[in-house]
């Protein structure tokens, strides 16, 4: 659905761009890592058109982005709503630009709506609304017209438990229809929930790209075990399970408890931070 291939963007001496390359399949779930400054943002803005690259090609369904605007769905990471508006407006103005009309925009707003939990607030302006729900009404923008590659800027952010988990669920859906979707976070347990891939990006470049268990195999996991008296252990091991068995074989002492973990997304994210690139 999206082929991003080697893109380069300056912006006088700095290179916020340097040989970007992402590809996002029909249907999946792409969370895309980075410190600020990574080039998260940058992607995004060229993915969807509005700025253009120095170097590089992107393809969506085939197509260059201004080809294809009206299968692209944005959310960008800063609210960017019309205050004097109200909600329904929004989605009416954005529904109408990608070629919605009547009955058939009137239904998409309505089930969009009740999904993210917008309903009662369709006639209230915009600028009237709490940052949660600022969030999801932008997000609405972004998925009243189905479009098949969404792009997903830190939606969440600042973000309360009703408008995280709402828009979770609306990405699940969506990505379950088919729809491409591209998820910039620094919350990475929305990721697991969301069970999406990963692509963490660097100076300008994605850096590791897979699944959870393909970048994470050779992490180490920690066993923490508690002996009598209270004295905790914690070892660093590849085979949390290999490593518990020895302990169990030759402690010294009664074991009281015990707690294997698996290395987090978390740790994931830290290890690849740190490292050179492949």
């Amino acid at each position: 659905m999206l082929v991003a291939t080697d893109l380069v963007k300056r912006y006088g001496e700095i290179q916020a761009l340097d040989g970007f390359t992402l590809s996002v399949a029909a249907g999946e779930i792409v969370g895309l890592l980075g410190h600020n400054g990574a080039g998260k943002t940058t992607f995004v803005e060229i993915v969807s058109h509005l700025i253009r690259p120095d170097g590089g090609r992107v393809t969506i369904d085939g197509k260059p982005p201004a080809a294809v605007r009206g299968q692209v769905g944005v959310a960008p990471q800063h609210i960017a709503l019309y205050p004097s508006a109200t909600v329904r407006e929004h989605l009416e103005l954005y529904g109408r630009l990608s070629g919605l009309r009547r009955a058939a925009l009137r239904s998409a707003i309505e089930d969009l709506a009740a999904v993210l939990r917008l309903t009662e607030l369709m006639d209230r302006r915009t600028g009237k609304l709490s940052g949660g729900q600022q969030r999801r009404a932008q997000a609405a923008t972004a998925l009243v017209h189905r479009p098949g590659l969404l792009l997903l800027d830190e939606p969440t952010a600042g973000a309360d438990l009703e408008t995280r988990q709402a828009m979770l669920d609306v990405v699940k859906q969506r990505a379950g229809e088919g729809a491409a979707v591209v998820y910039t976070t620094h919350y990475l347990p929305e990721l697991t929930e969301l069970q999406a891939t990963i692509a963490v990006a660097r100076d300008g470049r994605v850096i590791a790209r897979g699944s959870y268990e393909e970048l994470a195999k050779d992490l180490p996991g920690e066993v923490r075990v508690t002996l009598e008296g209270e004295e905790e252990l914690r070892i660093s091991t590849s085979d949390p399970a290999a490593t518990l068995i020895d302990l169990l074989h030759h402690a010294e002492r009664p074991i009281s408890s015990v707690d294997v973990r698996n290395p987090s997304l978390d740790d994931l994210y830290r290890s690849l931070a740190v490292h050179d690139a492949p």
